[in-house]
């Protein structure tokens, strides 16, 4: 019963976060265009304008890159909750690290790469996206589904 009450809370949780980080990171790329176009009007959230009153492009920026960090690290931690409830232990807590960092060089790399061909920066976007919503937790929980169930009396 624990473990599956560990694995709604992660559940749940996860859907928690990605819904606030789609709250936060649209109405913050709402503010940069705002602030970077010098259009009249920004479509940001009234609240979210009022959180972020007085700060400059430049400071919208920096905050992008804070926010990204801080929702990847929350997934990470989500993450590595959900294979402790999957699996009963921390077996697969460094394979999952080395995964996250993996796919976040890559995202970097590819970011860099992209004034090669804007395509780079585009993936580099979409891997960024799978870091700060729960993509590697549910790929982890759909795959220990497929783990093979244990022969009752043999």
């Amino acid at each position: 019963m624990k473990r599956s009450v560990g694995i709604g809370l992660v559940l749940v949780l996860a859907i928690l976060l990605g819904a606030a980080r789609e709250f936060f990171f649209l109405n913050l790329n709402y503010a940069i265009d705002h602030l970077a176009n010098h259009r009249a009007v920004s479509f940001a959230h009234s609240a979210f304008q009022a959180a972020v009153d007085g700060l400059g492009l430049r400071d919208l920026m920096a905050l992008k890159w804070v926010g990204a960090i801080t929702f990847i690290l929350a997934m990470l931690v989500l993450t590595l909750w959900m294979a402790r409830f999957l699996f009963g232990d921390h077996r697969y807590r460094i394979p999952i690290l080395i995964l996250t960092l993996a796919v976040g060089l890559l995202a970097l790399a590819l970011h860099l790469a992209g004034g090669l061909h804007p395509a780079f920066d585009l993936v580099s976007v979409k891997l960024l996206h799978l870091l700060q919503y729960p993509g590697i937790l549910l790929f982890l929980w759909v795959a220990s589904m497929l783990r093979p169930s244990p022969v009752v009396g043999a």
